[in-house]
């Protein structure tokens, strides 16, 4: 099914969103790029250091390689990413927090010209750089590379010429559900065509925009909402350096947010649960944005009730974003992530040969076409076959799409539970047990079983201050769910284990990591 949308007429096209942070300088100089903790930087000073960081990595010989990136989030995560690009290198995305274990692949896979890293990270990253045989590692914030080097000093400029819209911009890495991490190629022109998708769904507008962002910086979403976006429509961003519900909850009010960049229900969840939720001025609000998992008709209801804002999800992956959006103007459906945006193409196919069409409302693998989507994995080969076939990504969600092009997505392909015979959709289990009003977390995963071969086991965590037993999440469930999908076990956590995005770390909940 191809979108019914079309692209807004008012945007601006740009080769690169280089050429967007280049405009937004000129535009708009004295204006706040980026604000994180007591720290901010305008468009002019912004330009500046990502010009003074991309002139000393093209010294390294970064021009035509890849920078590896290993920082939490902060204004001189902004400098890095795009300052990789602007030095025409191809940058990756890590997250700080893997282990020596999980990093070494990685970095392996990358084998970067230089690593760009936060001071708390310095003396991992240094020793990891002895290892491969890496020669340059530089702590973004210190010394030479510390903000005050560049954001004054009038002569910084972007290095000439910009990238070309088909130069490499980007590496992110699949979440890790699945096993090792590969990281997904992307291009300039794929980054710049984003901006407008987004747009379009979603009416952004230039020059007013007060974007509120909490998600990980080295994640797609957090990359292309504090980086990408708010550059090209020259938004001021607020950088929230670690995700603290009370921190995030007086952004709101000390920064006239308008656009609320939240991404997984949990984030909202947690803010759902503080005491400071009633009490804030959430007035200067417009919308706030959700994905990486589907939201709850408890968390949609009550979200909308505390704040009065819409709350809107999206979907997108580490291959490329959006997959859909529910528009700001139009229908928000429950349960789906949204329509096709413009310029993009989904079918949904048979689960077996992925080559038959699925009728609408029937379920089957969800297959994207559309240019802000990779076209390889770095140095896999056989896997980039397997994904991309025809021009199709093959995405691993099992989803439909409604008569009148909404998505719904049902679960992920390999973490279908098999009870019996009877194929159960973890995530159905998972909204049930969700909209239970003492539930926070949820997530439905396969337990072995010797007569069914697997049976559904429950894991959740509990909102502060609530009680319930393994029976009475049983019950509740008894009422809402056929026999096989019901739960037989119910374990319960303070909080469940996340993978680097935030999203629940299902693996580690069936005990494989």
């Amino acid at each position: 099914m191809k979108s019914t949308m079309t692209l807004r007429d008012d945007l601006p096209v740009y080769p690169t969103i280089i050429h967007a942070v280049q405009a937004a300088a000129e535009i708009a100089p004295d204006r706040d790029a980026f604000i994180c903790a007591d720290k901010r930087v305008t468009y002019a000073q912004f330009e500046r250091a990502v010009g003074g960081l991309a002139h000393r990595l093209q010294e390294f010989g970064a021009q035509g390689g890849r920078v590896a990136i290993v920082m939490g989030n902060s204004i001189e995560t902004s400098v890095a990413a795009m300052g990789g690009m602007a030095a025409g290198a191809q940058i990756a995305l890590m997250n700080p927090m893997y282990t020596d274990h999980e990093l070494a692949p990685l970095l392996a896979d990358v084998d970067p010209v230089v690593i760009l890293c936060s001071p708390p990270f310095a003396e991992r990253l240094t020793e990891q750089a002895k290892k491969l045989g890496v020669e340059n590692v530089i702590v973004m914030g210190e010394g030479e590379y510390a903000l005050e080097t560049w954001i004054d000093d009038p002569a910084m400029k972007l290095p000439e010429p910009l990238p070309k819209p088909e130069d490499k911009s980007a590496m992110f890495f699949t979440g890790g559900t699945t096993g090792l991490p590969k990281g997904a190629e992307h291009d300039h022109a794929m980054m710049e065509l984003f901006c407008r998708l987004i747009c379009t769904p979603w009416q952004l507008d230039f020059d007013t925009e007060r974007i509120l962002s909490v998600a990980p910086m080295f994640h797609i979403w957090g990359h292309h909402f504090v980086n990408i976006m708010p550059v090209y429509i020259r938004a001021t961003t607020v950088i929230i350096p670690m995700y603290k519900p009370d921190d995030v909850l007086a952004a709101f009010e000390d920064h006239d947010i308008t656009v609320f960049a939240g991404g997984p229900p949990v984030i909202y969840m947690g803010l759902l649960g503080s005491e400071k939720i009633g009490t804030t001025d959430f007035s200067k609000l417009k919308y706030c944005l959700s994905g990486g998992a589907a939201c709850s008709e408890y968390l949609l209801n009550t979200w909308e009730e505390k704040t009065g804002c819409m709350l809107l999800e999206g979907g997108g992956m580490s291959e490329g974003a959006p997959v859909a959006c529910n528009p700001t103007h139009g229908e928000r459906r429950l349960m789906s992530i949204g329509q096709i945006p413009p310029e993009t193409e989904i079918e949904i196919v048979d689960l077996e040969s992925g080559d038959t069409i699925m009728p609408d409302g029937e379920r089957g693998e969800v297959r994207i076409k559309a240019d802000t989507f990779t076209t390889s994995y770095r140095n896999r080969p056989e896997e980039t076959a397997e994904t991309i076939r025809d021009g199709w990504l093959y995405t691993g969600d099992i989803g439909y799409l409604d008569d009148d092009g909404y998505l719904f997505l049902v679960d992920r392909k390999k973490e279908m539970i098999l009870v019996g015979g009877y194929n159960v959709y973890p995530r159905e289990v998972d909204e049930v047990l969700l909209n239970h009003d003492a539930i926070r977390e949820a997530a439905a995963v396969a337990m072995a079983d010797e007569f069914s071969g697997e049976v559904v086991k429950a894991c959740v965590s509990l909102m502060p201050g609530q009680e319930l037993s393994e029976q009475d999440i049983i019950d509740y469930c008894a009422e809402r769910l056929v026999k096989y999908k019901i739960p037989k076990a119910v374990e319960f956590f303070e909080e469940l284990p996340k993978t680097g995005p935030a999203k629940i770390d299902k693996l580690k909940l069936r005990g494989l990591r």
